[in-house]
């Protein structure tokens, strides 16, 4: 299939038996849901057509339902999101990498590892760095992290959200991919639960299914896509909603090749 701007969803449907839809960026913004994204998923569903809500959230799956039931989101679509927290929460569960973490990250995500608290340690104590995001009181300056890694370089981290930035509604956050990013520049040693890094799509994949990825983050839902050799449906107003302001459709793909990816379909924002 060639690459396009697509009017809507119901235009390729067909073509696919699975949908890997991303959150935030595609279905919310962090502060209300999309309509015109909701009524994609309603007609998925209508269909029988089946889809994943597939996120990089750095919180276990029941976590982020609940968040998305306070924006109003039915519970009938809950159920279908699987996040890179989820994904994560298995191996150190097994204590893959040591069983002493400090954790890196607001308070809000301690619940990725509330039956496990008691491993919770110091940096001087600690085997590894498991990294949600940045600490609530020191949300931007990131020479603060850089001073903090920088004696405990040898340390390996668990980075729960690949994402670099997110916008919460106009506002645009750091996420816990841009202290990993910093961590592996001082030369430490990053291990990544999320999209784009196979592992969290080998818990959503059902055999002989043609799957469609649909985002709005060329470095995590289009790279996934890509690495996975699945076609991608690229939502242009999201992270990278600068990079396409002003751009004529024909245009696109120059952004796409300058993060050496590609994709089947652009939309401004998920519609049917």
């Amino acid at each position: 299939m060639n690459k396009k701007v697509i009017k809507g969803v119901k235009k390729i449907y067909e073509h696919y038996d699975a949908f890997f839809i991303d959150l935030w960026g595609v279905m919310h913004n962090g502060i209300h849901l999309y309509p015109d994204a909701i009524k994609v998923i309603e007609n998925l569903k209508k269909l029988k057509k089946r889809f994943v809500l597939l996120s990089n959230a750095p919180r276990p799956s029941k976590d982020v339902e609940k968040f998305l039931l306070k924006l109003k989101m039915s519970k009938i679509f809950t159920k279908y999101i699987f996040t890179s927290g989820q994904a994560a929460l298995k191996s150190l569960k097994r204590e893959e990498y040591g069983k002493f973490f400090f954790h890196l990250g607001p308070k809000r995500d301690a619940s990725l590892f509330k039956d496990f608290e008691k491993n919770r340690k110091s940096l001087e104590d600690a085997n590894f760095i498991l990294c949600t995001g940045f600490l609530d009181d020191h949300e931007e300056s990131l020479d603060y992290y850089k001073n903090l890694f920088k004696p405990h370089i040898k340390l390996k981290m668990i980075c729960t959200n690949p994402d670099l930035i997110v916008h919460r509604g106009s506002k645009l956050e750091y996420c816990a991919g841009t202290l990993a990013a910093i961590f592996q520049e001082m030369g430490g040693k990053v291990i990544y639960f999320g999209k784009p890094y196979p592992a969290i799509y080998k818990f959503c994949i059902k055999k002989n299914e043609k799957i469609l990825v649909i985002g709005d983050n060329i470095r995590t839902d289009i790279k996934g896509a890509n690495n996975m050799n699945f076609d991608s449906l690229f939502i242009t107003n999201g992270v990278h909603r600068k990079e396409f302001l002003n751009l004529l459709p024909k245009n696109y793909d120059k952004v796409l090749k300058k993060y050496k990816t590609k994709t089947n379909y652009y939309q401004k924002k998920l519609i049917w």
